[in-house]
């Protein structure tokens, strides 16, 4: 037995065609794209189940994504534009600690030498580049396991060169 008929997305033509032409972009990330295509979807009458079954997802999906379409429909595009209203929200959790500045000038001091910084060591350390951190005033607080996770993140993104030495800890 089918159950209750899911609330009725009426799209205008601005709505549409902002849709499409996002759906058709190349640079359109594909969750993006695939809630652009669900809500284009609903708003031709298929049920979240039709839209599911089209798209390969789960029906849970489709009905999200209806919901917060109806939810910000009454904002006008001026306001909110058709790729906004496809966004995820905000994650909960507290906010990053350490600015985008601060990982930028931690970064730039692990590419120096230890030695111009004073420190008689030929490698950067984890505990040598927290304290160093700390003496500079970039972070009143980091932990040598923190400061060296930060580091081995970024490298391992740019390059093989190790800026730390590993001390097994």
């Amino acid at each position: 037995m089918p159950g209750p008929k899911p609330p009725e997305i009426r799209l205008t033509d601005e709505e549409r065609q902002g849709l499409e032409k996002l759906i058709r972009r190349h640079n359109t990330p594909q969750q993006i794209a695939l809630r652009g295509r669900i809500i284009l979807s609903a708003a031709d009458g298929r049920n979240n189940t039709q839209i599911a079954r089209g798209f390969g997802i789960h029906e849970d999906t489709p009905r999200l994504w209806r919901r917060r379409w109806l939810t910000l429909s009454p904002i006008s595009l001026d306001d909110l534009s058709v790729e906004e209203r496809l966004e995820d929200l905000p994650r909960p959790g507290a906010p990053p600690e350490i600015t985008a500045d601060q990982r930028c000038q931690i970064e730039a001091m692990a590419c120096e030498d230890p030695e111009d910084s004073g420190r008689p060591i030929s490698h950067w350390t984890g505990r040598e580049i927290a304290d160093e951190i700390m003496s500079r005033g970039i972070l009143d607080q980091i932990s040598p396991r923190h400061a060296a996770r930060l580091l081995k993140r970024q490298r391992s993104q740019t390059s093989s060169d190790p800026v730390l030495v590993d001390t097994g800890s």
